[in-house]
């Protein structure tokens, strides 16, 4: 019996260097893309998918993101005395329901395998997805509903794939591929930010999984791998061949915002699709282009 897949988990605790200095007393996961900061675009993205529960991978200097989610007693009482009701409308995506959001800390830097270890016991014995919040992923169906359905469908691990340029792969998680019907790939084998030319495949994980707890058993072993990290992809390697395993080219665009890039298209490419900026948008950057 397939078990329903309502657990997410959001690892939070990177330094965001690439931002400095703003994440010098910020969260980078806290950035606002136009008014939402990318912490929501996650949390928005999972409950489209039907998540229920979610865990927050934290580390020291980052409670912005548990007091975001809690309730603001001051700033309701306010807005509610002076009948700002579009400010309380655009408060209630953040708050999330007693007991449904716990945070569990990441000591040590040691990676994203790590960081999952580290919300083993959030886990326990039931699948789950991992969101990363430095990627969104817009347009249509929510990316982690896409994945789901091919979890519900084959009881195994799905990862969200793009493909890369060749140049790129060592940045990356990389499939081995086995059977292909043009938007689910069978996984026969992973690799951790490979060269170029020793890559298997230019279809790349991106931060969108949906893993059973199996994963956690390698995991536990705490070893380490590129870069001297604790790597999700070799646990994921691990269970090839034990539990079905696929890679979905999902439909949606992503925007890289732990890139500066990245996080600039999406301040933009959202902007327009808003009914109360997009004019405005489009004209200030004539100016600029």
């Amino acid at each position: 019996m397939i078990k329903p897949l309502k657990k997410a988990v959001l690892p939070v605790a990177g330094l965001g260097t690439r931002f400095l200095p703003a994440t010098k007393a910020m969260p980078k996961e806290m950035l606002p893309v136009v008014d939402k900061p990318l912490i929501q675009y996650a949390i928005d993205e999972a409950r489209a998918a039907g998540i229920e529960e979610f865990c927050l991978v934290t580390a020291r200097g980052k409670d912005n993101l548990i007091d975001y989610f809690d309730v603001a007693y001051e700033l309701e009482a306010t807005l509610q005395a002076r009948q700002k009701e579009s400010a309380m409308k655009a408060l209630e995506s953040s708050s999330v329901e007693a007991g449904s959001l716990v945070a569990v800390r990441q000591q040590n830097p040691l990676g994203l395998g790590h960081a999952i270890w580290c919300a083993r016991n959030f886990i326990g014995n039931d699948p789950f997805a991992i969101l990363l919040p430095d990627d969104i992923v817009h347009g249509g169906r929510s990316c982690v509903a896409q994945l789901a359905d091919v979890y519900h469908q084959t009881g195994g691990n799905v990862v969200a794939v793009n493909e890369v340029p060749h140049e790129w792969t060592d940045r990356y998680g990389v499939l081995k591929i086995g059977k292909d019907d043009g938007q689910k790939v069978e996984v026969t084998g992973l690799v951790e930010k490979p060269a170029p030319q020793d890559a298997p495949s230019n279809l790349a994980i991106i931060g969108r999984y949906v893993l059973t707890a199996d994963v956690l058993k390698p995991l536990s072993a705490l070893k380490t791998g590129v870069g001297g990290e604790v790597q999700l992809t070799d646990a994921m390697a691990e269970m090839i061949g034990k539990v079905p395993f696929h890679g979905l080219r999902y439909e949606g665009t992503r925007f890289d915002c732990g890139s500066k890039l990245g996080f600039l298209e999406a301040q933009v490419a959202m902007a327009l699709e808003r009914d109360d900026l997009a004019d405005d948008v489009r004209a200030f950057l004539k100016k600029y282009v």
